[in-house]
């Protein structure tokens, strides 16, 4: 039989087993005792009882007129007579005997003392030069019947302190065992990117070296995952430089050169320079998603960095194909306005290259924080829907992009605790995109998407 995986069960079924030993190793080595005493007591019991009768049958005997006759005590009212006796003369013929003496279980005269049969213990003693002899019998049964009441008296009381020793054991586990309860449920409720220290002071001696392990080696991952988003955002941001020298270099050789096969090849090494930096600003947003700080001190207006967005984009190359839907009301949070701006930026931009051409785009931002992101364009398969959050993953090979911008989305929304939903089609459509995802906000969800307006 496997043992219960549960350490307080582990330790309250241990515990109680030892006592449960422990009780009965007590209690029989206490009966073997009392036994042994109650022997002497009853043994001297039945010393004195002869000792007293005997004086009194001699005086009794001694003062009849006719000698040799055997005379029979009754009893003076109904009762359990544990010792019976006889007195015999030097012949032994019984002159006195005790009510309900048997005279089969006293055995022949064979000297003063105790002795014992299979039935009786016995005591015998004599008097005037050893005339008169008298021999007093206790059964045996007698004996075991108040050495079993004392065991059950010793062993009945488990049946009740043993349920109750056993609770009391699981409680005090259970207390005990409450700070391990607590460093988990803290260790529980962490992120999966939250790898600071669990606080582990209350936990006890035994346990405490365990929670340093587990706290230095939650260190070592912190460390070596900050070293490996440094390094991208470091090595993104130097790429910057270079890459606005190399792609001005490129410009200047279109601008300057005259043969149609040179100015195609500058224009390649342009086009192959940008998407490089973008590439590089992807990484830079990733590594912000992943390691800086998403949520402040302080709450601020999330509509005025949507407009600033929308407006940024628009002037790329895109006016009026965004619609933006805003709330009357301000739409405060606490979200870094700069994780906000991202988080807008990647999905506009990834509706505009992967939806229908020259369609509108849909951006609602509701009062209680809801963010819709819509486009039309071919419905996606499941399949599709579930790999596009993974890094560098498209929905169609053909599409220009780095792959990035959802997984930077989502991992923006994992930390901020607010899963990102991907449909498609989109609701109330049999086509298109959409994708949402809830902020925090300072407002209760009551508001919805009453009373918007376009901007």
């Amino acid at each position: 039989m496997r043992p219960p995986r549960s350490l307080q069960m582990r330790l309250g079924l241990s515990l109680g087993l030892v006592l449960t030993i422990l009780w009965l190793l007590a209690a029989t080595v206490t009966a073997v005792i009392v036994r042994g005493e109650m022997d002497e007591v009853f043994d001297s019991a039945l010393r004195e009882t002869a000792e007293r009768i005997l004086p009194l049958a001699v005086t009794d005997i001694v003062g009849r007129e006719d000698q040799g006759v055997t005379q029979r005590l009754a009893p003076i009212r109904e009762h359990d007579e544990f010792f019976t006796y006889l007195v015999r003369d030097a012949e032994g013929r019984i002159l006195l005997q005790s009510h309900a003496a048997d005279p089969a279980v006293f055995p022949p005269w064979d000297g003063p003392g105790f002795r014992q049969t299979a039935t009786h213990r016995l005591y015998s003693d004599a008097a005037l030069q050893g005339t008169i002899r008298i021999t007093v019998a206790e059964p045996l049964v007698h004996r075991a019947s108040v050495a079993r009441e004392i065991q059950m008296g010793l062993g009945l009381p488990l049946l009740i302190v043993l349920p109750v020793a056993l609770a009391a054991i699981i409680l005090a586990v259970r207390f005990s065992l409450d700070p391990l309860r607590r460093f988990r449920s803290r260790l529980e409720a962490r992120g999966a990117r939250d790898l600071s220290e669990v606080p582990a002071d209350d936990l006890p001696a035994e346990i405490g070296p365990l929670a340093e392990t587990l706290n230095s080696l939650l260190d070592r991952l912190r460390k070596a995952f900050e070293a490996e988003r440094s390094f991208a955002a470091n090595a993104a941001h130097e790429l910057r430089t270079p890459l606005a020298g190399a792609i001005a270099q490129a410009q200047r050789l279109r601008s300057e050169t005259r043969d149609p096969t040179a100015d195609a090849r500058a224009a390649e090494i342009e086009a192959t320079l940008k998407r490089l930096t973008r590439l590089s600003e992807r990484l830079m947003q990733l590594a912000r998603a992943e390691g800086g700080r998403l949520r402040m001190d302080h709450s601020a207006d999330l509509r005025a960095v949507a407009r600033i967005v929308v407006d940024d984009i628009g002037r790329g190359g895109t006016p009026g194909r965004i619609r933006l839907m805003l709330p009357q009301t301000p739409v405060l949070s606490d979200i870094d306005p700069d994780a906000f701006g991202i988080v807008c930026r990647n999905l506009l931009e990834n509706a505009l290259r992967h939806g229908a051409d020259n369609a509108p785009i849909d951006v609602t931002l509701t009062a209680d924080g809801q963010l819709f992101v819509a486009n039309d364009g071919p419905v996606l398969p499941g399949d599709t829907l579930d790999r596009l959050t993974a890094r560098f993953e498209r929905a169609s090979a053909s599409t220009d992009g780095s792959g990035l911008g959802l997984a930077i989305v989502a991992a923006i929304a994992d930390r901020i605790g607010s899963p990102l939903i991907l449909e498609s089609p989109r609701p109330g459509a049999s086509s298109g995109f959409q994708a949402s995802l809830r902020l925090p906000t300072d407002v209760p969800d009551t508001f919805g998407r009453d009373a918007m307006c376009r901007t």
